[in-house]
């Protein structure tokens, strides 16, 4: 199935990307493949870029949430055709080509841009969007995450991820609703997430999946989740929660206070989600953990002995 779908969408991508789907292609590219998991499919023509979604992914919230994307087209990238299409039993949409964060240069990281994008999404106000819009979707990516790591069987480094995993509340769980007001979220931030629509354009965040309604401390909670582990460096740190700040950002307190009021929870879930499946991984290649993967394991272990912020703190700081 995964070789079907890829060849599907890569004629999905070149007709997409040409009048003429019959005439002569001087792309060069032949169709990259720029991703293939199981909760999605990515191919690259030329400028175009088609994705396929998840199997279970719901119609109607990705029709929200295309939506959504085409409203705010400078925070978020624009989809070429305002709906989904189907191929395959998979709905597909298609998307201008971006320049992605550079790997191998991560000094230049655009955390400042990353933090800029996040005050203005989790600013807009949620009456002047579609409804209903769906919930955002970070908690149930983090269960997601244990499950599989469950299903992964025995590993001497489980025991402590799904001890941390237990001594988070409900909703960082995704088993009850987010406390304190919602704002629009992105759901899945990373660097990753970020593209330059042209070479010279702006960064605009990508993957709308999981965009929707909740606690805008989850987005910030990766990149405080590296931080905490010694993944992220302070000034790395300190110039992304500044520039959020500066932006107004509307998940931690403005005046400075302490933002681990808010993002002890969604840190610590993204911890054991990125753990979780590191693990998972591992057993599926028959390897062991690497430095960062054990580091992830022993932060998790540390959250054991330490309880989580009760969650009616992460909502006080929002207000």
């Amino acid at each position: 199935m995964t070789a079907a779908i890829i060849s599907a969408l890569a004629l999905k991508a070149r007709t997409a990307a040409h009048s003429r789907p019959g005439g002569p292609c001087v792309c060069g590219d032949g169709g990259a493949v720029l991703a293939d998991r199981a909760d999605a499919t990515v191919v690259r023509h030329g400028g175009i870029v088609a994705k396929a979604h998840a199997p279970d992914t719901d119609p109607a919230d990705l029709a929200v949430r295309l939506d959504v994307a085409a409203r705010l087209p400078d925070v978020l990238l624009a989809p070429l055709r305002p709906a989904a299409s189907e191929l395959q039993g998979r709905l597909v949409t298609f998307w201008p080509h971006g320049t992605p964060v550079d790997r191998d240069d991560p000094d230049a990281a655009p955390w400042e841009a990353a933090a800029n994008l996040l005050a203005r999404l989790h600013a807009t106000p949620l009456a002047g969007l579609p409804h209903p819009l769906p919930p955002m979707r970070g908690p149930v990516k983090a269960a997601r995450a244990v499950e599989r790591l469950r299903a992964a069987g025995p590993h001497p480094a489980a025991p402590p991820v799904l001890r941390a995993w237990a001594g988070l509340p409900p909703w960082a769980r995704a088993e009850a609703p987010a406390p304190g007001p919602r704002h629009l979220c992105h759901g899945d931030l990373h660097l990753g997430q970020l593209v330059r629509a042209a070479p010279e354009g702006h960064w605009l965040l990508i993957d709308v999946d999981d965009l929707g309604a909740g606690d805008p401390a989850w987005d910030l909670a990766r990149p405080a989740a590296w931080y905490a582990c010694g993944l992220l460096t302070p000034e790395e740190w300190t110039r992304f929660l500044d520039a959020y700040r500066r932006a107004g950002g509307r998940a931690v307190p403005a005046d400075g206070s302490d933002p681990w009021r808010a993002l002890d929870v969604p840190a610590r879930a993204l911890t054991v989600q990125t753990a979780a499946l590191a693990i998972a991984k591992a057993v599926a290649a028959g390897r062991a953990l690497d430095e960062v993967e054990q580091a992830l394991v022993d932060a998790c272990d540390r959250m054991s002995g330490v309880p989580a912020r009760p969650p009616e703190l992460a909502s006080e700081a929002t207000k």
